[in-house]
């Protein structure tokens, strides 16, 4: 888990500083774009079980 976290992380930064070149992204917004859908999914497929 701790690996797959660092990995998210470290390339949600990478994206929040490459998408906008000039600027750089809040990295919770980029982790939010990521993580909502997969939380939906997670939810999802709990409710349904």
């Amino acid at each position: 888990a701790f690996l797959g976290g660092g990995t998210l992380l470290s390339l949600a930064d990478t994206v929040a500083r490459v998408a906008v070149a000039p600027r750089e992204l809040p990295v919770g917004i980029v982790t939010a774009l990521v993580g909502v859908p997969v939380f939906a999914l997670l939810l999802r497929r709990w409710t349904r079980n």
